[in-house]
């Protein structure tokens, strides 16, 4: 992969993109006069008297030429040039909020920028696939994702498929002013957020949409679109969201609450062990209906549900190598056999479906210091793995130099490890087409962006060459640090809008595009 010298970040690993510290009641204040300490009036127009002596000597201050002449010359009163003091950037572990302060975004270093408020937090969401066209650049934007509630009450869960749109370019105030006024991008609209929901029984753990291939359109309404939904009583039900976005684009469309009230298929292979882990693979354009889907639960076990012409088949028999909860699943973007795990259990495993006993042909026994929470598959250069650990580190893999399972010699050690995060690995994803880049978020309220193409640079001077002030090094490949939200839980990156990283958190979802990817 091709290597970006640390100053070309220099603008964004300076700033990290964090919000600016400020104090809470810090405002510009006016000088008032009281009613009754009323200043006198000075009127500009006010003829004044002269007397004869001033006359006299105003005359006697002439030249020759009838010019006056000043015995001093007053230098010219300038206008003050001070600028307002910049805002101090906050570094998360450096710095602390005071008791009257609070985080105060800076929108300069955001292409866009938006917060989403919804009835129930959502423990996890995913993006779902739509027909605007891919790379898309313009704004305003629109995107899609369907989500799984975290209630106070059990019957209170829905399965919701929201609509965002609307979705704005950052107004900046050095914005030029001669930019074309009839610009689409530059409308100031509120963004709109609307959706369709089903019932659901219990709180949705995870959430996942099946693939379908890149650039493919949305499946016709009559076909299905299904999702994947891991509930904490133990069952994962898949459902046909299809029809609940065509009632978003379409008005006056009619539901049919038989084909989306009701899921498609229901797995109880885990009994009633809830889980967290869960992933879909498709055969890809060949055959695009051929589904798998994998689900891993607290008691160590992974199962495989199949797809066939007479709909979905759960197979009985697990996935047994670990020994302590199934945290995450990802399916080789390249084999479609092959599938990693990670644990609980401080592990990552890698499996073959075909492999006799149901055992991994390889793996990372102590690949983090404690529980190995998330991982993601970069599906560009597909021999890297990225894991996230319960203890803040992030690790990247080398799945070549991965031992196969009997095999003699030490661990394999990571091709780079990040420890920026001070609290659990809460999500992490690779960017869907730069294969240096990714994502990760975590319990210390930050979601951070990463480019392991970055180097340091020692022989240019910039402000990663200094620690800052409290002693934490800032990683030159750390490109950004958003924050603002409370508990993130889970981030993906939009397929089909460069660069666009939705987040959902226990105070509802961002949507934000930064300078920096």
């Amino acid at each position: 992969m091709s290597k970006r010298s640390a100053t070309e970040v220099n603008a964004t690993s300076e700033g990290h993109g964090e919000p600016r510290k400020t104090p809470r009641g810090e405002s510009k204040q006016r000088e008032h006069v009281a009613d009754d300490e009323m200043g006198e009036f000075e009127d500009a127009w006010e003829d004044e008297l002269e007397s004869d002596e001033e006359v006299v000597d105003s005359e006697a201050q002439k030249g020759e030429d009838g010019m006056d002449v000043d015995d001093e010359v007053m230098p010219p009163i300038e206008e003050s040039e001070e600028q307002p003091p910049e805002p101090n950037v906050f570094i998360p572990g450096v710095h602390h909020l005071e008791k009257d302060e609070i985080l105060e975004p800076d929108d300069a270093v955001y292409v866009m920028r938006h917060n989403m408020s919804v009835n129930w937090p959502c423990l996890s969401f995913d993006i779902l696939r739509d027909n605007l066209g891919d790379q898309r650049q313009r704004f305003p934007a629109t995107a899609y994702i369907v989500a799984g509630t975290q209630a106070n009450v059990a019957k209170n869960n829905e399965i919701s498929v929201y609509k965002m749109s609307s979705l704005q370019k950052t107004q900046k105030e050095n914005d030029s002013d001669d930019e074309d006024e009839d610009d689409d991008d530059a409308l100031d609209e509120d963004p709109l957020l609307e959706h369709r929901s089903v019932p659901h029984l219990g709180g949705v753990n995870r959430i996942r949409a099946q693939p379908l291939p890149a650039s493919s359109p949305l499946p016709p309404v009559s076909q299905p679109y299904y999702v994947a939904s891991w509930a904490e009583t133990g069952k994962v039900h898949i459902w046909d969201v299809r029809p609940l976005i065509e009632a978003l684009d379409v008005p006056g469309y009619t539901i049919d609450k038989s084909r989306t009230h009701t899921p498609a298929f229901t797995i109880n292979s885990h009994g009633r062990a809830e889980g967290f882990a869960m992933d879909w693979a498709s055969s890809g354009e060949a055959n695009p209906s051929a589904l798998r889907l994998l689900t891993g639960d607290i008691h160590s076990k992974i199962y495989l549900t199949t797809t066939t012409p007479s709909g979905f088949n759960a197979l009985s028999q697990p996935f047994t190598s670990h020994t302590s909860s199934v945290e995450d699943l990802q399916w080789s973007p390249v084999e479609p056999t092959v599938f990693a795990s990670c644990s609980a259990d401080q592990s990552v495993q890698i499996w073959d479906v075909r492999a006799k006993g149901r055992q991994s042909v390889a793996g990372i026994d102590h690949a983090h210091e404690s529980d190995v929470n998330v991982i993601s598959w970069n599906r560009s250069t597909t021999y890297l793995l990225l894991s996230g650990g319960d203890e803040g580190g992030i690790k990247v893999w080398d799945l070549r130099n991965v031992r196969k399972r009997g095999a003699t010699g030490p661990n394999p050690t990571p091709v780079a490890g990040f420890n920026w995060h001070r609290a659990p690995i809460t999500s992490i994803e690779w960017h869907p087409t730069e294969d240096s880049i990714f994502a990760a978020s975590g319990a210390d309220d930050q979601v951070t962006l990463w480019d392991l193409a970055v180097e340091q640079d020692d022989e240019e001077t910039g402000a990663m060459d200094a620690t800052p002030e409290g002693g934490r090094d800032v990683p030159p490949q750390l490109l950004f640090v958003h924050q603002g939200q409370k508990d993130v839980k889970e981030i993906h990156w939009h397929p089909q809008i460069p660069g666009t990283v939705i987040s959902t958190a226990l105070d509802g979802f961002n949507v934000f595009k930064t300078i920096s990817v």
